[in-house]
């Protein structure tokens, strides 16, 4: 007995599918009596002669092989649907034919109308037990989901609302249960979509959340656009619910994506922006087949910069940054990928190092180099303003004259929308870093260009990632000035437009990125305590602590002297060269590396506004905390 139990634990499918085979040739032989009872009126005293226990076994075996064949025994009864209904039917009539043919001429006095009773019957008893078995699972279910601690709103009745209410229904783990459906078509309203009702429009949201006690809405529309999205999740995160999202349809529909990963609404979602739209053959066209050199490879910008240019086939990826485990990461994440099929390397350098950087540059004889490696912390740099000049200037210095010695065919700066009329070393730094390619630039064979972006979403650093770790902490949530604005973009789309900008680069531009609507950030984190669930200034108050020191109000992305040119993308301006004073700049560098080599900062802010007239430091003395 003991041994059974321990056969039943290890092979629980097969034990399954031996019932479930037994039952089924209970249920055929059932089919066969009642059709006997049924065509004779209940008088079986004339078909005795007809039954025999060879007969009943020849019966049983056609009719079970045929089911076999039509794969009866290999759907899931749990999910039995319209297709295991038609195979029943065809496997039915097949096994009565057959049946005729090898009776007919044995036992000739059966009647025709036993054969269409018994056809039916299977298909009653055989096709029915399985949908009973469904039905009585679904029952089972709606026992069980009336305690489910997540009551759902389902925004979407189209094929992605059907597919998220059916597997909620088929994964009752996930402890969630849809109460309502929300559409924006009229004629669906009133009806139900497998038991749940569409209660109605998004004009109905609110009131649906309210009424049917909803814990969570979840937006089953993967095809709209982010425009609409972002229209919806405006109404949604009134609601006060948690709001997530699907991926698209089509990941569904190709079996990538799990019910599983729906996820949460991010703030990239309130954005509003469509995806930005790349010259795929332009950017292929300077990448394929070159060496290419990512400083700061490692960091939010550089790892991205790496994944996107790694599927054009370059001859060499040199990975490059000072902060191994980054490094590492990014390299395990790209040879998981593409195994040997990319030529990676990775080096552990920092661009401060001029004779490291020239020996690197000797090896790999990069032909694109996309400079990312920076110190990019505003107050940080403050405190530490020299490790800014450093790090920032001269370890852009270093990288951009090795490039231009060593005969590299595109230099691409990632700075900053920051180096606008500072008002913080960083800023300044930057500045200075984009005045350094342009004036190389002027005299060299290589064609070094900018490329100005503000934020990026998910950065290192970045608002985002703290203010959700301070709502996961209970709050409040610090933001340091209530009119505080911002120009943001996702990392994915920012290094799109980079390697674009890289593809128009004719030498010495400086190319702006449109990074869209500017975001004030109180706003932002009002909608992130939103979506999280909670009511700010109720369940979760906002902070504001005073600007940093070096912080401004507003950022700038073109300073007024350098005017605005567009290109072919839409995204994407120039704006206008400066004229360099090379033999001055070279000179305020030479001053520059002296008082970084002494660790003498009594002059370095006249150096530097030297250096860059519109820089304009702000002390930004801390206000009184405020808390709404």
């Amino acid at each position: 007995m003991e041994s059974a139990s321990v056969f039943i634990r290890k092979n629980p499918v097969s034990v399954r599918k031996t019932i479930l085979f037994l039952m089924d040739v209970l249920l055929i032989n059932i089919s066969a009596a009642a059709a006997l009872f049924i065509r004779f009126d209940f008088d079986l005293s004339r078909t005795y002669t007809y039954i025999t226990p060879e007969n009943v076994i020849i019966y049983t075996a056609v009719v079970t092989a045929t089911f076999y064949i039509f794969s009866a025994y290999k759907s899931l009864w749990r999910y039995a649907s319209i297709e295991e209904m038609i195979a029943m039917v065809a496997a039915s009539i097949t096994a009565m034919t057959i049946i005729y043919i090898a009776f007919d001429r044995h036992m000739p006095r059966i009647p025709n109308g036993f054969y269409v009773i018994n056809a039916l019957g299977l298909m009653f008893f055989s096709g029915g037990a399985r949908f009973a078995y469904r039905a009585i699972r679904r029952i089972k279910q709606r026992i069980f989901f009336k305690h489910a601690k997540t009551r759902v709103l389902i925004v979407g009745a189209g094929k992605a609302g059907f597919m998220v209410t059916r597997e909620l229904f088929m994964n009752p783990e996930m402890d969630k249960l849809a109460v309502g459906i929300i559409d924006d078509d009229p004629e669906k309203h009133g009806r139900r979509m497998l038991g749940v009702p569409v209660v109605g429009g998004r004009d109905y949201i609110a009131q649906a959340a309210k009424k049917l006690q909803v814990d969570e809405i979840l937006i089953a529309m993967p095809s709209v656009s982010k425009q609409e999205l972002r229209k919806l999740i405006g109404i949604c995160k009134e609601t006060r619910c948690r709001l997530k999202t699907l991926p698209g349809v089509y990941e569904f529909i190709g079996g990538k994506v799990d019910i599983k990963q729906i996820k949460d609404v991010e703030i990239e979602d309130l954005l509003g922006r469509d995806p930005v739209k790349v010259d795929i053959e332009k950017m292929a066209g300077y990448l394929m087949g070159k060496t290419v050199l990512v400083t700061g490879g490692g960091g939010s910008i550089g790892s991205e910069l790496c994944r996107q240019i790694a599927p054009f086939g370059p001859k060499r990826l040199v990975i490059l940054d000072i902060y191994e485990n980054n490094a590492y990461e990014i390299q395990q994440e790209l040879q998981r990928q593409y195994g040997d099929r990319l030529n990676l390397e990775t080096i552990i350098a920092s661009v401060r190092d001029e004779k490291r950087i020239r020996n690197i540059f000797a090896e790999y004889r990069p032909e694109v180099v996309f400079h990312a490696a920076a110190h990019k912390h505003v107050p940080l740099m403050e405190k530490s303003p020299l490790e800014a000049i450093k790090n920032n200037i001269f370890g852009t210095f270093n990288v951009a004259r090795a490039a231009d010695e060593g005969g590299a065919e595109k230099f691409v700066l990632i700075s900053t929308d920051k180096a606008v009329n500072p008002t913080n070393i960083m800023g300044a730094s930057k500045r200075v870093c984009e005045m350094i390619v342009q004036s190389i630039g002027r005299r060299s064979a290589t064609e070094f260009v900018g490329v100005r972006f503000g934020n990026v979403l998910g950065s290192n650093g970045s608002v985002i990632p703290l203010f959700k770790k301070q709502i996961a902490e209970g709050g409040p949530v610090t933001v340091t000035h209530p009119d505080i604005i911002r120009y943001f973009m996702t990392i994915p789309e920012a290094v799109q437009l980079v390697i674009q900008a890289g593809a128009m680069a004719k030498g010495g531009e400086i190319f702006v990125l449109d990074m869209g609507e500017p975001v004030r950030i109180a706003d932002l984190a009002r909608d992130l305590i939103r979506l999280s669930g909670f009511e700010p200034g109720v369940d979760m108050h906002i902070e504001y602590s005073g600007l940093r020191p070096g912080e401004k109000l507003y950022e700038e992305l073109l300073m007024a002297e350098e005017g605005l040119t567009s290109t072919t993308h839409e995204k994407i301006f120039i704006g206008q060269p400066l004229e360099m004073d090379i033999e001055k700049l070279t000179k305020d560098l030479d001053v520059l590396r002296s008082i970084s080599e002494k660790e003498d900062t009594s002059v370095l802010e006249l150096v530097m506004k030297k250096l860059v007239p519109t820089y304009r430091k702000e002390t930004n003395e801390k206000e009184e905390k405020k808390v709404i």
